[in-house]
């Protein structure tokens, strides 16, 4: 049987959220929405969660203090960042936090479906063994 397939989606625009979790919903994944890091830290601290879509602008804690997070408390996960400001965060700080790929807005959803997918493919070998 294979695993769920959960990811988080945190933006804090609402019609981000709302389009990436209806595109991905439709493509068989199970999503969990979060407005701030903060949210996204509580819902992920009670589901396994393991592919992450962090906007990097949010209010209070930014995506890469929120990727730091996330990478201590689940260092096998998949940590994507999505950004409309490319020359705030660089691409070296985002990987330095931890991101394993950043993407740029607007979004082309088959580059973020492909990320997705691979990951839950990773991941399921990885527990596999092999």
């Amino acid at each position: 049987m294979a695993t769920e397939r959960k990811l988080m989606i945190v933006d804090d625009e609402d019609s981000i959220r709302e389009l990436l979790s209806k595109y991905f919903s439709d493509a068989g994944f199970l999503v969990r929405t979060a407005p701030n890091g903060e949210e996204a830290l509580n819902i992920s601290k009670d589901d396994n969660i393991q592919v992450y879509y962090l906007d990097l602008l949010l209010p209070k804690m930014n995506g890469v203090e929120l990727c730091r997070k996330i990478r201590k408390a689940r260092p096998t996960a998949f940590l994507f960042a999505m950004t409309g400001y490319a020359s705030v965060f660089d691409l070296v700080q985002c990987r330095e936090a931890g991101f394993d790929d950043y993407f740029t807005k607007p979004l082309k959803l088959d580059l973020l479906l492909h990320a997705a997918n691979d990951a839950f493919t990773k991941l399921e070998r990885w527990r596999k063994g092999g």
